[in-house]
């Protein structure tokens, strides 16, 4: 399933991001292009599914859904950020 892929290779993408922070992931924002395939919904089902028993269980998602299809990203899922809880001497 493409959907699958494509979370598996998000998913992937903020583990990498993650092992280079002190602190854990709590939060991850994506931007959803009108154009992507998948619906909020899905995609947030997908992405919890995929988290459930790892390191990122948890993870909050936010999800920014473009509305223009002739916007430059309308295709793409975009990690936009990750939010990581504070630590100590920081």
């Amino acid at each position: 399933m493409h959907e699958q892929s494509l979370i598996k290779n998000l998913i992937d993408k903020i583990h990498e991001l993650a092992m280079d922070e002190p602190g854990k992931p709590i939060g991850v924002r994506l931007r959803l292009g009108a154009l992507a395939h998948i619906s909020a919904s899905h995609l947030r089902e997908h992405f919890d599914r995929e988290i459930l028993g790892t390191s990122l269980e948890g993870l909050k998602l936010e999800i920014d859904q473009l509305t223009d299809i002739k916007h430059k990203d309308a295709q793409e899922i975009i990690l936009e950020s990750l939010k990581f809880e504070e630590t100590d001497g920081h």
